[in-house]
């Protein structure tokens, strides 16, 4: 499919081609105004900058293209080249660009984030990681002050000053993780002042296949802390005895299941219990299925590493360790007991969004990558994006060989080791790609064992990445390294010395050789690879080993019968690149049917998230709450006030905030205000003709004393003196919240509940989709009232006073702990159905 999608979107692409041509032609133009730009002083840049047009007059687009290249000469001792002009005004035009690996993207998007301020707006330039974000702010510090305007960077060990400051920059960096978990902390603010991140604007985004494709449904969750149940150290026992006749693992490799035979092992080693029956199905099976999820789908230096006394999840699109990432339901621990370590806190989700519904908060994005093309059908597809291929300064020599496929991984292992002994010999630098940390070590050892010393760069050192990836152009290195997307740092032929005379010893034995151990599901990563060679015109050359037992074929093809090498060798030939490539594309395509039946089964908790937030921050940010308890609790806010009143009656010259409404009341809002104060003074004729009953035998009624004074306050609690209405404000604004953030956090964990299950549906005929939609559309129909009926409530009962409301005396407590993680979700089988839309207005 990769190949099939490159052509299509070049037909499809044709329109960008055409803007490519008036781009161009700015670019043209630009050169007339060198002079001109040459002759100014530093000092009046930022007002020639602020006089340009960038919006309206392609003219004012050329003097702005001569003003930066100028301004970046003088600031960074970097002269744009045109094709970084070139992709810089794609970026403004909202593109993604694709250019290649050490092309200058940074500078590129560094020009285009001076010109969208100059237009007004505030910049978000995102990054897939911390290091490239604050690298990159400081890096481009100088040419943003050269025009007065400032870049700053947020990271996770920032303050909360520290990243106030930074959103309030012209420009800030940031990875996509850091923005997001800033968003959704916002969702616990009880003032305006608490708010951190601002509204979005512009986003550009690095590595924009990455963040847009590979790590769009990645949902990023802030949870707080919550009692958990332990898991069951029998059950991890018995399951960690399991053979492979008890259980059966699916083609994917995604769910693991007992057989007949195992549930009658699990039975009689639990005790001679029905793991089916109703007492144990809900609970014991389900832990069970945990434990076989933990022991036989995730392998340790593949899905994670144990660092530190903890198990750190590895983030394969990326080849790093994931620092905030962990699995849920339980997962997380089963891994910690399997390794024999101390059990993390678990907890509640407050809030969550996915990286894409993140992205679509930004009415502008942009973005660049060196593998835009390949991704260009799912850019379109999810994010109405464009690609602008931008073309390399100097043409690439790079030499890509044939691809050597091998019948046996041990076969390609071998062949690998013989042909990197074979390079190394020449003194030629060599970087080797492999697929996870497993791979990568034992590569290394196999190479040690031929006398081959190589450095290895996985998810174990990734502190020292920048430092072994600078080396790995220098004579003689061999550097064995994970997944390279995202590494930020150019190979240098000759090493970091920046040594001209080892730059050119290298590039007599052919620049540097990279080596890919076998394909990846995706052409993007493996070309990803394939860019570290043959930078800015330097020699270089590339070739993969594959093998039929590697993950991309295991996966995606079915032999009734094993195809046989006719080489003593194991070696494959044509036949075997073919097989490959016809292994890879089914890969793709099962990637994209993913990322589509994903996104459908996201589309309306977006949505309903969208309604949620909008409802939030109306509330945080006016003073609606108070007007809304006072319509709906006229004695509890006239007692709070200071004016008790039998019937509504006001005293002379006061208004309360129902009389701002009664005006636009309708007849049937009249009505249910009316059947609920019926209900209150039932509930309270009720209570009293119970506290009579009760004292009658001697026995203190419930939330009374035995002197017959209640201390429950249940129905108005007391007010001993007046509250000033800026306190009631932001009393009925905490209990508000606190009813409105309780109703999503219970919404998040029913959704989380029905994709437990959901599959299920699809056993009894029905779309699993429809179903999913059908139900959490349901449940959050009632979720509007059900927090305003209990903020009511809330608001009738509990103490306000002075110092303002205390929830925590109502056991209405926030979570005093909070953090955030990653977590990868469970991919949903295939199947369609209308998205459910239409959810407005329901606050009303």
């Amino acid at each position: 499919m990769g190949k099939l999608t490159n052509s299509m979107w070049r037909l499809l692409g044709s329109q960008t081609s055409r803007n490519q041509s008036k781009s161009l032609t700015v670019i043209k133009d630009a050169a007339g105004h060198t002079d001109w730009a040459a002759e100014l002083d530093d000092a009046d840049f930022p007002a020639r900058a602020q006089e340009l047009d960038l919006e309206g007059k392609p003219a004012d687009r050329a003097k702005f293209l001569a003003l930066v290249r100028e301004a970046a000469d003088r600031s960074l001792g970097l002269r744009p080249f045109d094709v970084q002009l070139q992709g810089a005004l794609r970026l403004l035009e909202g593109d993604v660009i694709e250019m290649a690996t050490g092309e200058g993207k940074t500078l590129a998007g560094a020009l285009a984030a001076v010109g969208y301020v100059l237009q007004g707006h505030r910049v978000h330039v995102i990054s897939v990681n911390d290091y490239l974000a604050t690298r990159d702010a400081e890096w481009m510090g100088p040419l943003f002050r050269f025009f007065g305007l400032e870049a700053r960077a947020v990271s996770e060990n920032s303050t909360r000053e520290e990243r106030r400051a930074a959103y309030a920059a012209d420009v800030t960096y940031g990875s996509v993780n850091e923005i997001g978990f800033d968003v959704l902390r916002d969702q616990l603010a009880l003032t305006p002042d608490d708010l951190v991140s601002p509204k979005p604007d512009v986003a550009i985004i690095d590595e924009a296949d990455s963040v847009l494709v590979d790590e769009a449904l990645v949902p990023l969750v802030l949870a707080g802390s919550t009692e958990s149940e332990v898991p069951d150290q029998a059950i991890h026992d018995v399951v960690g005895r399991l053979k492979k006749k008890h259980y059966e693992i699916d083609t994917e490799g995604r769910n693991v299941t007992l057989t007949d035979e195992g549930a009658a092992f699990v039975e009689a080693e639990l005790g001679g219990i029905d793991i089916y029956d109703e007492e144990h199905v809900g609970t014991t099976l389900v832990h069970v299925n945990i434990a076989m999820h933990a022991h036989y789908l995730l392998d340790r230096d593949i899905h994670y590493i144990v660092r530190d006394g903890g198990v750190q999840l590895i983030n394969a699109s990326r080849g790093r360790v994931a620092q905030l990432q962990r699995w849920p339901d339980g997962v997380q621990a089963a891994v910690e007991i399997k390794e024999g370590l101390s059990q993390t806190d678990s907890g509640e989700v407050i809030d969550t969004i996915t990286v894409q519904a993140l992205i679509g908060r930004y009415p502008k994005v942009a973005g660049m990558t060196g593998t835009a093309l390949a991704a260009g059908e799912q850019l379109r597809q999810f994010y109405d994006l464009r690609v602008s291929q931008i073309p390399p300064n100097t043409e690439n020599i790079r030499d890509d060989l044939p691809d050597r496929v091998y019948d046996t991984k041990a076969n390609k292992v071998e062949a690998v080791v013989a042909f990197v002994k074979e390079v190394h010999e020449t003194g030629q630098p060599i970087l080797i790609g492999t697929h996870d940390v497993a791979e990568s070590e034992e590569l290394a050892y196999f190479l040690d064992k031929a006398g081959v010393n190589a450095v290895v760069l996985n998810a174990k050192n990734d502190a020292e990445e920048a430092k072994i990836i600078a080396e790995a152009g220098a004579l003689d290195a061999v550097t064995v390294s994970t997944q390279m997307a995202g590494r930020g740092t150019d190979i240098r032929l000759g090493g970091s010395a920046d040594d001209e005379k080892a730059r050119d010893e290298i590039i007599e034995l052919g620049g540097l050789c990279v080596v890919g151990t076998g394909r990846h599901d995706t052409e993007r990563l493996d070309n990803q690879l394939r860019g570290r060679a043959g930078r800015q015109g330097d020699p270089g050359r590339s070739v993969f080993f594959s093998s039929l037992e590697d993950p991309v074929v295991v996966k995606n093809l079915a032999f009734k019968r094993d195809p046989v090498s006719p080489n003593e060798d194991g070696s494959m030939g044509a036949k075997g690149i073919d097989l490959i490539e016809q292994a890879q594309r089914i890969a793709e395509g099962v990637r994209l049917e993913l990322h589509a039946n994903t996104w459908r089964y996201n589309t309306l908790v977006n949505q309903q998230r969208e309604i949620v937030v909008k409802r939030r921050t109306e509330v945080l940010t006016t003073e609606v709450a108070l007007e809304e308890l006072a319509d709906l609790e006229l004695d509890r806010y006239a007692a709070l006030i200071g004016a008790p009143k039998a019937d509504g009656e006001k005293t002379d010259g006061e208004t309360t905030a129902a009389d701002k409404t009664d005006g636009d009341k309708t007849e049937a809002e009249d009505k249910t205000e009316a059947e609920d104060k019926t209900e209150d003074k039932a509930t309270t004729e009720d209570k009293a003709a119970d506290t009579d009953e009760a004292q009658a035998d001697g026995v203190p009624a419930d939330g009374a004393t035995a002197d017959g004074t209640d201390e429950s306050s249940a129905d108005v609690a007391e007010v001993v003196e007046p509250v000033d209405r800026d306190v009631l404000v932001q009393a009925a604004r905490e209990i508000t919240l606190y009813h409105l953030d309780r109703a999503w956090a219970d919404h998040l964990a029913f959704v989380s509940d029905v994709r437990a299950s959901i599959h299920l549906r699809s056993l009894g005929k029905e779309s699993p989709l429809d179903e999913f939609h059908k139900l959490i559309l349901d449940e959050f129909s009632t979720l509007p009232t059900d927090a305003q009926t209990n903020a009511r409530k809330t608001f009738r009962e509990v103490s306000i006073t002075a110092d303002g409301v205390d929830l925590g005396t109502s056991e209405l407590r926030r979570s005093t702990t909070t953090w955030t993680y990653m977590v990868h979700d469970n991919l949903f089988s295939s199947g369609g159905a209308k998205t459910l839309q239409g959810i407005i207005g329901i606050f009303r």
